[in-house]
């Protein structure tokens, strides 16, 4: 399959998302807030990517048009509003709850698509919502809802998270489509570390725990939760859309699930454990059903 390499990036960044939510929620329990946490991983990442582009070998990487420059700051704005609200939400509601919550950018992308480009999703997209939805209740333990780790502010915190991720998959896969992934990935990051600054400016500079140990997570959550994401993103989403990237992206469910339950000793019934598989399963299927689609209409 030609775009198999794509297919294994994408993976790969969601993969590594996946792991943020358990360790984030390790960190802020040792006495860091999400504010810092969160700028600083995108203000290193940014000076990552951004040394990297001006020791580029090839300066016509360097070359952007306004227009470009602009859209894809505004792409970053997104991917920075997501990862500081979903960082946020665990701190009132469970790790993998927070990330059966987020995954509901896999139909939100869709009904974005179908809003602001025409793309109605087809009859089998519509059922896979419904079971994606239905996974869900039984994902996120909805129906013991005495035995979660409720709490409305979390849930709207991870719910608005969920939004602007689909937000920022769907202007991803436009914004900037012929930019070399290098400066693309680097105006992304640029975009989201000036938005988390402006939201948390006076906690950021007043009440930052500053010490070795922050540069430490920061450094690490800059490299595995951000700056490799973004990278592979930048390079794979653009080359097999916005639709199949939402699907590959869910990834993230499982692997976060699997992590609190290592890091955090999360308990994960077997409820959970049968709604998680009809989440992926109903995903998976309209993967497949979009590829047998994309064949048929390329064979007419």
């Amino acid at each position: 399959m030609k775009n198999f390499k794509y297919i294994a990036l994408v993976l790969a960044g969601a993969s590594m998302y996946g792991t943020m939510s358990s360790f984030v929620k390790l960190f802020y329990l040792r006495g860091y807030s999400i504010a810092e946490m969160s700028f600083l991983q995108a203000l290193f990442a940014a000076i990552f990517l951004g040394f990297a582009l001006i020791f580029s070998s090839d300066k016509r990487k360097l070359k952007l048009s306004r227009k470009e420059l602009i859209s894809l700051a505004a792409t970053g704005a997104t991917i920075g509003l997501t990862t500081f609200l979903y960082y946020q939400s665990v701190k009132y509601i469970s790790a993998s709850l927070a990330i059966v919550l987020l995954m509901q950018f896999t139909w939100i992308s869709l009904l974005l698509e179908w809003l602001f480009f025409k793309k109605k999703p087809a009859g089998a997209e519509i059922i896979t919502i419904l079971f994606v939805l239905a996974g869900t209740v039984l994902a996120g333990n909805l129906l013991k809802a005495e035995k979660i780790d409720f709490s409305w502010i979390g849930i709207i915190l991870v719910l608005i998270s969920s939004f602007t991720y689909a937000v920022y998959i769907v202007a991803n896969s436009r914004a900037g489509v012929n930019v070399n992934w290098l400066p693309k990935s680097t105006l992304l990051m640029v975009g989201s570390a000036i938005t988390i600054f402006l939201i948390n400016a006076r906690q950021i500079c007043v009440e930052t725990h500053w010490s070795s140990e922050l540069l430490l997570i920061a450094l690490f959550l800059a490299v595995i939760g951000t700056t490799l994401p973004t990278a592979f993103f930048a390079a794979g989403i653009p080359k097999i859309g916005a639709g199949i990237s939402a699907v590959l992206m869910t990834v993230e469910l499982p692997v976060a699930v699997i992590c609190s339950s290592l890091l955090l000793k999360e308990p994960i019934s077997f409820l959970q454990i049968i709604g998680i598989l009809i989440m992926l399963g109903s995903i998976a299927f309209m993967n497949y059903f979009k590829y047998m689609k994309n064949k048929r209409n390329h064979l007419t």
